[in-house]
Parts: structure tokens; sequence; C-alpha cells
């Protein structure tokens, strides 16, 4: 490594380049998948490479590679400095952030690595049959594991040489049931960065979630309408993440004339009560990291302050570009990818209520629990609940299916009325822009009450 450092910056100053970066890459992978009764992936690989990239006058130069060594990357160094060169157009600076050592290890309780494939085969096979055997109403399931440990090396040339090493779990069952012509399905999922412990354990959420597939098969569909809905963390979680974070994504802002309009510093997007945060240094969780993939420190940024548009996320291009301070939200999937802007843990702050006082006077209401996806398009947004429940007089009643939540974005954000004081995280979702995905990031939420949702059904 420190060869290969030492002619990184040797090239470096004999080109007289205004910026330029090294980041190599180790990564171990175990991915195992059922469908139904059958064992559909179990795989194990290793990957090693890297890349450079190098700011030109007008844009960058970008080589990724497989092959490290000392003379090699003399090579890829010349292929990204000429690269760096053919770009024409309008100037382009960065945001600098200045030196720093640092060699940064997340620690695991229980080290997936040590952990036998065939012991991980073993445990995801019986949640697998936990919910095949539930019920003759379910069709098929699906269970999906992916856990990776990743080191990465990132120096400079502005002094910047950090070595970070992480592993990280994402885990899913799907149960799908059928009566019929209809079929619904349920899902659980979860992840984590502290180790193999946070997938044992999961009897009882595989036997719910084949539990709740089949119950769904038998509840009405919710009557179209508007409501006062009341989200759960889960759902409001995805809600903030995919309808708000994307927004707040400089380079989105950036590159949008329309999106520069509505997403003014300082304009008011919500009531006082409504704090929207972004933060990587949040511990234990699956978008947490110390450095960025430009090697700039992470901090917390809030997005809405008070209610007010506070800020958005930044590479160092975007932050010089928009003239706001840098981030440290400059993100890559892997070595062979640049990094762009993404969001880390997405969050909404803990209010003062209880989910008792929530509800306790919605005189009929609905309550949407967890995300089955969605879409949006600008400030537009559609989003499915797993399940809904009716809020009849304070109280939580029958379970609904199909509850389809659809919206401005901003306009929902105004008319939240109230925010719990249980703020919980997601963790086992990946998030995709750009064409990499799934990049490991956290969405947050307390439970929030919001007034005239409109809520798509029969």
């Amino acid at each position: 490594m420190e060869e290969i450092k030492e002619v990184f910056l040797r090239l470096s100053k004999e080109k007289g380049i205004r910026y330029g970066e090294l980041r190599l890459e180790e990564s171990e992978v175990t991915s195992i998948s059922f469908r139904g009764k059958e064992l559909e992936e179990l795989s194990v690989s290793k990957s090693k490479g890297g890349n450079i990239r190098i700011l030109g006058r007008h844009g960058w130069g970008f080589v990724s590679f497989n092959e490290v060594n000392p003379k090699s990357i003399k090579d890829y160094f010349e292929q990204a400095y000429s690269a760096s060169n053919l770009i024409l157009g309008e100037d382009l600076d960065i945001e600098h952030s200045g030196p720093v050592v640092d060699r940064v290890i997340i620690p695991m309780k229980k080290d997936f690595r040590e952990v036998p494939l065939e012991e991980k085969k073993r445990l995801l096979g019986e949640y697998n049959n936990i919910m095949l055997t539930f019920s003759p109403k379910i069709q098929s399931t699906q269970v999906r594991y992916n856990d990776r440990f990743t080191r990465k090396y990132f120096i400079n040339t502005e002094g910047v040489d950090v070595v970070q090493e992480r592993g990280d779990i994402a885990g899913v069952l799907v149960a799908i049931a059928k009566e019929g012509d209809l079929v619904e399905q349920y899902h659980y999922s979860t992840g984590g960065i502290g180790g193999f412990q946070v997938i044992e354990g999961l009897y009882n959420e595989a036997l719910h979630t084949a539990e709740m597939a089949v119950k769904l098969l038998s509840a009405p569909v919710v009557k179209g309408g508007e409501y006062t809905v009341v989200l759960d963390p889960r759902l409001a979680g995805v809600f903030i993440h995919e309808a708000f974070g994307h927004l707040s994504e400089a380079d989105h802002v950036y590159e949008n004339e329309k999106l520069k309009e509505l997403m003014v510093i300082g304009k008011r997007f919500g009531p006082d009560f409504l704090n929207v945060v972004d933060d990587p240094t949040y511990p234990d969780l699956r978008g947490s990291y110390r450095y960025d993939d430009e090697g700039v420190l992470a901090r917390k940024t809030y997005l809405i302050k008070d209610g007010i548009l506070a800020g958005r996320l930044h590479s160092r291009e975007t932050a010089r570009k928009m003239g706001e301070q840098i981030t440290g939200n400059a993100r890559a999937i892997n070595y062979r990818f640049q990094p762009i802007v993404r969001m880390s843990n997405t969050y909404i702050e803990p209010g003062s209520y209880s989910f008792e006082e929530l509800i306790s006077d919605i005189k009929y209401g609905i309550y949407a629990v967890g995300a089955y996806g969605g879409q949006t398009s600008m400030e537009m947004f559609t989003f499915s609940a797993q399940e809904g429940y009716i809020i009849e007089n304070g109280k939580i009643g029958d379970m609904v299916r199909d509850v389809v939540l659809t919206g401005n974005v901003f306009v929902t954000l105004q008319n939240v009325e109230g925010i719990g004081n249980d703020l919980k995280f997601s963790q086992g979702g990946g998030c995709g822009k750009g064409g990499q995905s799934p990049l490991p990031v956290s969405t947050g939420s307390p439970h929030i009450r919001i007034r005239n949702v409109v809520v798509g059904g029969r």
C-alpha cells in the first residue's frame, strides 16, 4: 500500500494537478436466497480493486481497475489524467477539507466471517420453512441474506489518508399468500453493522410475516377518501427518505430549475415542531460512517429545522457550485463508481406525543403501517402501506388493505399535526440512485399524524 500511495502522490506532483484521489477497496460477500422450497443462491465472493479520480479544468477524469500494484497504478493515473484534460465546458472547482490521517474500525459483536456458511444456510432455511408451513394459503416465500465486509483506503492530494473497515448485513423475509384470484404478500426486513446477531432469533418475525400475508387476504379494501392518517415509524421513515430526502440532494437541486425555486433555504416547509435530519455520525446504523468516499469528515445536517428548510446534502463539487457548506455526503456503492451525493441515516426527530395521544381525538382516520413500495416524481409521491387499520373514536379498529397514500410532499409536511416520542430506525433497505444500488442507508421516524391525506382504495 505505501508504495502505491507514493507512486500516486509523486505522479500528482509531477503533473501539477489541482486535485486527485486514490481509492482502494477489498471486500468479502456472502449471498444466500431461498424462493419457495428452492435454494436459489449460495455464493461467497471476494473482490479487490480501486479507482483514481483527477480534477481537470472542466471536469473529472475517472478510471476504475482491478489490478492493484505500483506499475498498474502509474498506467491508470495516466489514463485518468488524460481523460481529465479532454473535457470541455465551464470551469469546475471543488471545496477542500484539509489534511487528516485516520483509521476507523467498526467492531462486530459476532463477526459473520467466523460463522460457517452451512450455519447461515441452516438458519435462513428454518425461517423459510416456518413461513412455508404456516398455512396452505402460503403459495410461496422469499428469504434473502447478504453480508459484506469492506476495507477501504483513501488518499488525496490535500493530505487525507484514511482507512475504514466495517461489516454490513441485510436480510428480508417475504411470504406470499393466495386465495382464489387474490394474492397478498407481507415482508420483514432487518440489517445492521454490529454483527451476525442481527439476523439470529427471527423465528417470531418469520411466523408473523406469514400470518400477516394470510390475514390480508380477508381484510376489506380501504374506502378511498381524505383522512387524518397516522404513519408508523417504518412508513414515515421511508416517506421522509423517498419523498423529501432525495429532493435535498444538492446535485438534484443544482441541475433542476424548478427544484431551485422550490428548495429555497429559509423557506417554511412545516410546523415549528418538525425537524428532519441526515446524520452519518449516528452510532451503529447501516448508513453510518466517519468519512465519506471523498475523504470528507461526516457531520449531522439539519434538512428542516423548526419547520424551516435549513440545509441540503453536498459533495465537494456541489458545495462549491452552490456556495454552501460541505456535508460529507458523497458516496459510492463500490470502487467501480464515482461518488455522488447520497443520504446516510435520514430521519424525523422525535416529538412529545405518545401513540395514544396522537390517535386519541381522531373520530375516523387511518393507521398506515409498514412500507410496501412507492414512487416519487419531483414533489409528488405515491406510497403503499403494508397494512392499514381504521381509527375510530380514538381507538385502533379493523384491518384494511390496499392503503395507498398520494400527495404533494410540501403540502403534506405542512399538514403534519403531531410527532410521536418513539423514534425507531429501519435498517433492512438499500437506496438506489444513478445506477448505484443498493447503498446501505437507514430511515427513521417516530409515529407521525398528518391531516387531509388522500388515500386510494375502493
